[in-house]
């Protein structure tokens, strides 16, 4: 299952890599030899981490995507097929979230984020499975989250129901593709060192939850993109279905 294709440089689109944790995932994946399509609606940063990691553009390319639309994920792979021949790995990184008390979450609140988050991976899933089942061989790796696992409220109810979502469809992918050598996998991280941590929790208030995490810290973004990078090699070729948590102790299953 999922054998790795000899002799053969592999490509790996990444969604929301501009900045944050997907930018992390990028560089981890190129310096682990894949060619990286760092694909965001944030064109600036995607250019400014394209450049960083090769300037001539060989191995480093970027793509306009909003996850919300279907079409943006199907002009995104034939982007790739066009310039490299074929895609070998998706990693579904990009994600909305807003705090609010779950009493106060609008329908439209409620919607936005469930289809960027949940339909923006089912959508991406769908497109790049297509064509991995062709190409017999690909690994998509999903973004979930701790609050998927716990209703975390800091992140919002919404965005705790999405990321829920987004390891049940893991686990619906993963089965239904692995007779075609495909590989399906989650990350659920918890707090980690990034933008959107420091933006949803108050300076005051980062102690408490500190204290609350047997690790005692903030996990590093490069703990999930080095585990990314491990999950699309040939090391996890016999790795499917699966949720790694990455949450220094704070939910043990």
């Amino acid at each position: 299952m999922g054998a790795p294709l000899p002799d053969v440089i592999q490509t790996a689109v990444v969604t929301g890599a501009a900045s944050g944790v997907g930018a992390q995932i990028a560089r981890a994946l190129h310096a682990a030899g894949f060619r990286v399509v760092i694909s965001d609606i944030d064109s600036a940063g995607a250019s400014a981490l394209a450049t960083e990691l090769d300037m001539a553009g060989e191995t480093a390319v970027t793509a306009t995507l909003d996850v919300s639309k279907p079409e943006d994920f199907q002009e995104v792979l034939d982007k790739v097929v066009d310039c490299w021949g074929s895609c070998e790995v998706l990693v579904n990184n990009a994600a909305l979230t807003k705090a609010q008390p779950v009493l106060e979450i609008s329908p439209e609140d409620f919607n936005k984020i469930l289809t960027v988050n949940a339909g923006g991976t089912f959508a991406g899933s769908q497109i790049f499975g297509r064509h991995f089942k062709e190409r017999g061989y690909g690994r998509i790796i999903n973004m979930a989250s701790l609050a998927g696992q716990n209703g975390g409220t800091t992140t919002g109810a919404h965005y705790a129901a999405s990321k829920g979502a987004i390891m049940t469809l893991t686990k619906v992918f993963a089965r239904d593709l692995a007779p075609f050598g495909i590989t399906c996998n989650a990350i659920a991280p918890g707090p980690l060192d990034s933008p959107m941590v420091h933006d949803l929790v108050p300076a005051d208030k980062m102690p408490g939850m500190l204290a609350n995490i047997p690790a005692g810290q903030l996990g590093d973004p490069a703990f999930v993109a080095n585990l990314v990078a491990l999950l699309a090699g040939p090391a996890a070729s016999f790795v499917t279905g699966a949720c790694w948590d990455v949450n220094g102790g704070l939910f043990m299953r």
